[in-house]
């Protein structure tokens, strides 16, 4: 349910106020039964009805479903990040994730959390990235920016701007590369990958005069790569390969920090795009946007973005299962 104090409850009942998206899907919503009414008692004309259950084994088809994870008598301060929304997030999003690693849910959608808030109910991680990463296991996965017209993945992640130099590794980035690739492949369907890298510099450090990570990191491990057979290029600097268009002649895109990705692609996608965490054993979206305080109470949060979300998971659930049929033993299938 993300943050109760922000859009999220709102974009959650708006996105699910289609009956036809249950022919596709059983929602399952972690939070609390009386903090979504709490919030459809202040939307108009949005008919989403729900039912609680104890757990995702008493989940019932062709409804939307919610689970109680914490105190559902907590108290909500509409537009404030508070420790007891805060704790509110965490207790579900830690309910979820235990039910997600133990094989119950085939795929995750998040709405949109306050860090802060999370922090001061003593949650340890900077972002959901590292959340799912940590709870699955997962030593390095991919925050994946996505939408039908531009894909966006970070080197980086949910890291300081002075601390982004100590990232840029050439073992760091090669790894992104190659979970950029294979989600390409798997989860998109992309049978050949072309790859366009961004430099960290501006101008891609202008052959050393800016910055020397280009010639020293990035062409060298570019080369490696072409060797491999990978279909990779760049580096390129960041403003003229957005501004000229250039990315539309890729299947996707690795920047190497968070805002060098993540400003075009929302300058470019918002309320289309959707945030997905490559690399993962399961599926997880989240919409492209944050709790927009401002917005709350006032019946004018945007759900597209969430809705895009629960569509991308349906679509990529879908393209991992066509990929592992594609790959299973003939004879024996």
């Amino acid at each position: 349910m993300g943050d109760i104090n922000g859009i999220g409850p709102e974009v959650i009942l708006k996105a699910l106020d289609n009956r036809s998206i249950l022919k596709h899907i059983t929602p399952i919503i972690y939070g609390s039964g009386k903090v979504l009414a709490y919030h459809k008692n202040m939307l108009k004309n949005v008919e989403t009805s729900f039912i609680n259950t104890k757990d995702v084994e008493n989940a019932s088809f062709s409804k939307v479903n919610v689970i109680s994870c914490g105190d559902d008598n907590v108290q909500i301060n509409l537009g404030k990040p508070t420790e007891e929304s805060g704790k509110f997030a965490v207790d579900s999003l830690e309910k979820m994730g235990q039910d997600a690693k133990d094989g119950k849910l085939d795929a995750i959608v998040t709405a949109p959390i306050n860090k802060h808030a999370m922090q001061l109910a003593g949650w340890k991680y900077p972002g959901h990235t590292e959340f799912f990463g940590d709870v699955f296991g997962v030593k390095d996965q991919l925050m994946f920016m996505v939408s039908e017209s531009l894909k966006v993945a970070t080197v980086s992640g949910h890291v300081p701007l002075s601390k982004v130099g100590d990232a840029i590794t050439k073992e760091k980035i090669e790894a992104k590369i190659r979970l950029l690739h294979d989600s390409l492949k798997v989860d998109f369907g992309v049978e050949k990958p072309l790859i366009g890298i961004l430099g960290l510099n501006p101008h891609a450090g202008d052959d050393g005069t800016l910055g020397t990570e280009e010639n020293d990191i990035l062409k060298p491990l570019l080369t490696e790569l072409k060797k491999k057979g990978m279909l990779v290029s760049g580096p390129y600097p960041a403003d003229g390969f957005f501004g000229s268009s250039q990315f539309g002649k890729v299947d996707g895109i690795l920047a190497m920090y968070h805002d060098q990705g993540l400003i075009p692609f929302k300058a470019l996608t918002f309320n289309d795009g959707v945030n997905y965490t490559a690399g993962l054993p399961i599926v997880r979206t989240s919409p492209d946007h944050g709790t927009a305080y401002d917005l709350v109470g006032k019946n004018q949060a945007n759900p597209k973005s969430f809705r895009q979300a629960i569509y991308a998971a349906l679509d990529i659930s879908r393209s991992r299962m066509e990929h592992k049929d594609a790959n299973a033993n003939p004879i024996k299938k």
